[in-house]
């Protein structure tokens, strides 16, 4: 994986890089590999995670179709001054 670093602005280059990884699913696999998981435990968790991706896929291809309604989307309040003294 590779980041580029414009103006040495190394802070914005390890924030974009972090996100990448965790897009990845670097930081997901390095916590599983910290110990032994026994073949068995890790066929139940793929196996866990598959019902959960269909599940999302089956859930999100409703929401298209307009067979249940969408999340509604939160509203960003604008940000207030301090209050005057």
């Amino acid at each position: 994986m590779q980041v580029l670093v414009r103006d040495n602005n190394i802070e914005q280059a390890l924030k974009v890089l972090k996100k990448r990884m965790q897009r990845e699913g670097v930081f997901r696999e390095m916590k599983q590999r910290r110990a032994y998981e026994k073949p068995s435990e890790k066929r139940a968790r793929e196996h866990d995670e598959a019902i959960r991706r269909h599940r999302k896929a089956t859930r999100k291809k409703a929401q298209w179709e307009g067979l249940i309604a969408a999340p509604k989307r939160r509203v960003k309040k604008p940000a207030t001054s301090a209050p005057p003294r």
